[in-house]
C-alpha cells in the first residue's frame, strides 16, 4: 500500500489547498493544518492514510466483483473523470447527474435502450430512409442522451461504489448512493460536509492536477482489484482441475 500515493505526490499536486477561510464547513475542521493567505490548509498527514484506505476499498471492492461509477461533472474534472474512468474499464457521469441515475435505475435503463436504438438506426443506415428534418431530431435526441448517459450505457446494474470528485456538488449522486447503502469514495474539500461519506479523502477538489491525481489512482486501484479477480477465478479453476484429477487417480 505505501506505493499507491506519496506526501511528495499529494504535495506537487496541490492536495492542500483548501478553499477561502471564509468559505468552510465546520465538520472539516479535525482535517485542516491550518490557513495561509485567507486560504484553508489541509493536513496531508491526515489525507495520506485515508487515501490509502479509500484505494484499497476500490480495490476490495472490484475484485469481489463490483463496478465503480466514478461521478465529476465540474468542468476541470470532466475529462480526467472520463479518460480514467475508461482505461479502468469502469462507468462515468461527466455532464449531468439526472435524478434517479441509481435509485430509479430501471427508467434511466429505458432512457439507455433509446439511446441504443437511435445509435443502431445511424449505423444500420434506418436514417438513409427518414427525410432530413426527421434525421434532424433523431440526431438531436441521440446526442442529448449521449451526452448524458454514454458513461453509463453499458452499466447493467447498479455500481458497487461511486468515487466522486466535489461531494457538495454532486450531493444528489451522494444521496442516492447512502439511500441505497452503495459506499461512497469521495474528496471531500474545506467546503464540504464529510459526514455522508463512507472512505473521504480530504483534498482539493478544485485543481486540475489533484483532480487528475485523485482520479488516477481510484482507476489504477480498479485495474488492481480486476487483475486479483482474474487471479481468484484463475485459482478456484486450477482447484477444480486438480480435484478432479484426484478423483480420476483414486478411481483407477
Amino acid at each position: 500500500m505505501a506505493s499507491v500515493i506519496t506526501m511528495r505526490q499529494l504535495l506537487e499536486a496541490g492536495v492542500h489547498f483548501g478553499h477561502q477561510t471564509k468559505r468552510w464547513n465546520p465538520k472539516m475542521k479535525k482535517y485542516i493544518f491550518g490557513a495561509r493567505n485567507g486560504i484553508y490548509i489541509i493536513d496531508l498527514q491526515k489525507s495520506l492514510p485515508l487515501f490509502r484506505q479509500a484505494y484499497k476499498k476500490v480495490v476490495e471492492i472490484v475484485a469481489d466483483g463490483g463496478e465503480i461509477l466514478f461521478v465529476g461533472t465540474k468542468r476541470q474534472a470532466q475529462e480526467h473523470i472520463e479518460e480514467e474512468a475508461k482505461r479502468c474499464g469502469m462507468y462515468w457521469v461527466n455532464q449531468r447527474w439526472l435524478g434517479g441515475m441509481i435509485t430509479n435505475f430501471q427508467t434511466i435503463k429505458k432512457s439507455i435502450a433509446r439511446l441504443k436504438r437511435l445509435e443502431t438506426m445511424k449505423a444500420d443506415g434506418t436514417y438513409d430512409l427518414l427525410i432530413k428534418k426527421e434525421v434532424v431530431s433523431l440526431e438531436r435526441k441521440r446526442e442529448k442522451l449521449e451526452k448524458n448517459l454514454g458513461g453509463v450505457k453499458d452499466m447493467e446494474k447498479q455500481p458497487a461504489c461511486i468515487f466522486v470528485i466535489d461531494c457538495k456538488r454532486e450531493a444528489i449522486a451522494v444521496a442516492e448512493a447512502n439511500k441505497l447503502g452503495i459506499p461512497v469514495v469521495a474528496v471531500v474539500d474545506t467546503n464540504c460536509d464529510p459526514d455522508p461519506i463512507d472512505y473521504l479523502i480530504p483534498g482539493n477538489d478544485d485543481a486540475i492536477r489533484a483532480i487528475k491525481l485523485f482520479c488516477s489512482r481510484i482507476a489504477d486501484a480498479a485495474l488492481e482489484g480486476k487483475m486479483l479477480r482474474e487471479e481468484r477465478k484463475q485459482a478456484a479453476t486450477d482447484k477444480e482441475v486438480d480435484e478432479a484429477d484426484f478423483q480420476d487417480t483414486e478411481a483407477g
